[in-house]
């Protein structure tokens, strides 16, 4: 499986620290035998959200991975950023990571985490906490090859 990583930050972004959340996420996807093939650090601002997914779609990816930008704060856009270009959403991906996050902190409830079908990609966006995003991968990662298969057109056996 393709997979492109994007993270989500103003600060990250701007070099004011380093980006954790894309090495954590393409650690995790490597351990499971996918393939990273785009990565991008990119600021909260919705062009450059929508521009990196569509780009990493052209490029393969059947799933894209974005760490950050799901909270409540004034700069978090990144599920606007994907509503915004999206054919569909998927809701089971948000509430299964909601609801199994909350049992390590009730601060899941704030979280506007999704999957949305976008261009031929299963695009999942995760929290910006590099822990976070990584439990929340693996909350859903058994309905994930199946969910990309459907995107990039490949037949199924369900």
């Amino acid at each position: 499986m393709n997979v492109g990583i994007i993270t989500v930050s103003d600060r990250a972004s701007a070099g004011e620290y380093e980006d954790e959340g894309g090495p954590a996420l393409r650690r995790e996807v490597q351990a499971r035998g996918w393939k990273v093939v785009a990565q991008a650090l990119v600021p909260d601002d919705k062009g450059q959200i929508q521009e990196a997914i569509r780009s990493f779609c052209a490029q393969g990816c059947g799933l894209v991975l974005t760490t950050g930008g799901t909270g409540i704060a004034a700069r978090d856009v990144t599920p606007e950023a994907v509503r915004e270009i999206m054919r569909l959403e998927i809701p089971g991906f948000g509430e299964l990571m909601r609801m199994r996050s909350f049992d390590i902190t009730p601060n899941a409830v704030l979280s506007r985490g999704l999957a949305a079908v976008v261009d031929t990609a299963l695009v999942i966006t995760l929290p910006g906490k590099p822990a976070g995003a990584v439990e929340c991968l693996g909350f859903v990662e058994g309905a994930i090859p199946h969910a990309v298969k459907l995107c990039i057109g490949e037949p199924t056996s369900c």
